[in-house]
């Protein structure tokens, strides 16, 4: 891997503003609305990301390599549009290529038999129709796969490098004195901005630093999403914050104030955008807040709909 992120094709070619994504979905969208299903980009990146989760899990595939895999598969549907293809092989063939790059492969044939198992069968046609007509989503051709690999490679016009966030959590746990399940907590919001468009819009850094807020601040309840939600409005006036202590401190008296208050020092002294740090916060907060809500139903039917209208089954 390249050590320099600043120099890396993932920095040149694969971090976008809010408004080309937004644009370029646009126009991936306006290219195949005649087919007349409505695929939401929100929900089916939710499922998408969720989905390789469940097989990376079941293969025993470390977190890296899944967090490749999903990057591959965002960076892909930034140039095709989701419904000329068949997202089960593509999260498949994303996860085959991420376990080469991260140096942990596993066989084709595997690959495609966990696949299968995962994802064939009616539980991802929960339309109702006849059993005869249900069919696997994952075609059991391992051709298929190693020709899809291409494809994704042509896509992303070999540009196969992702740098993580994961080592400048490393680096940073010693520096900003973190406890041991801080660190697990950080670790975990980064495995989550991976269901967000937030790999294609921010340095690896920017995610880290983002994750530690949260860890710092965060806690499994609705209090405490609502403690960093406001911690992280507060932190675009970093001077107030650091004089008086935050809503967070006064909200979870089992997070020491002085881990915050030194944090957000440490933030003001570096060179760190601050500004990014807070949409990246707020970004992760709301995840929480749609996955409340999120039906995996509706994905599964949405997609099934259209994968059979197009003969892609």
């Amino acid at each position: 891997m390249a050590a320099n992120f600043w120099a890396s094709t993932q920095r040149r070619y694969w971090q976008f503003s809010k408004e080309q994504l937004a644009a370029i979905r646009d126009k991936l969208d306006s290219e195949d609305k005649a087919l007349g299903f409505a695929i939401v980009e929100g929900p089916f990146s939710d499922f998408a990301a969720l989905e390789l989760i469940k097989l990376g899990k079941r293969m025993s595939i470390r977190q890296q390599v899944i967090a490749t895999a999903q990057v591959y598969l965002r960076r892909f549907y930034v140039k095709v549009p989701i419904r000329q293809t068949n997202p089960y092989i593509i999260m498949a063939t994303a996860l085959y290529l991420a376990c080469k790059m991260e140096e942990s492969p596993q066989h084709i044939r595997i690959i495609v038999s966990e696949a299968r198992a995962v994802w064939s069968g009616s539980e991802h046609f929960p339309m109702k129709q006849p059993l005869a007509d249900q069919q696997d989503l994952m075609l059991p051709d391992v051709a298929k796969v190693g020709e899809f690999e291409f494809y994704l490679i042509s896509e992303m016009n070999s540009q196969l490098i992702v740098h993580h966030p994961y080592r400048s959590l490393q680096e940073l746990q010693a520096t900003l004195n973190m406890a041991p399940d801080e660190t697990s907590l950080a670790w975990s919001v980064i495995n989550d901005h991976y269901m967000t468009d937030l790999p294609l819009l921010y340095p690896p850094h920017i995610i880290a630093v983002t994750a530690i807020f949260l860890a710092l601040t965060l806690k499994p309840t609705q209090a405490g999403l609502q403690a960093a939600a406001s911690t992280a409005a507060a932190l675009s006036n970093t001077p107030q914050l650091l004089k008086q202590p935050s809503s967070a401190d006064a909200r979870s008296p089992n997070i020491a104030s002085n881990k915050v208050q030194n944090f957000v020092a440490w933030l003001a002294e570096g060179e760190v955008d601050i500004k990014a740090v807070v949409d990246c916060s707020q970004e992760i907060i709301s995840l929480y807040a749609i996955l409340e809500e999120y039906k995996e139903t509706i994905c599964k039917e949405q997609i099934a709909a259209y994968m059979k209208k197009r003969g892609l089954v």
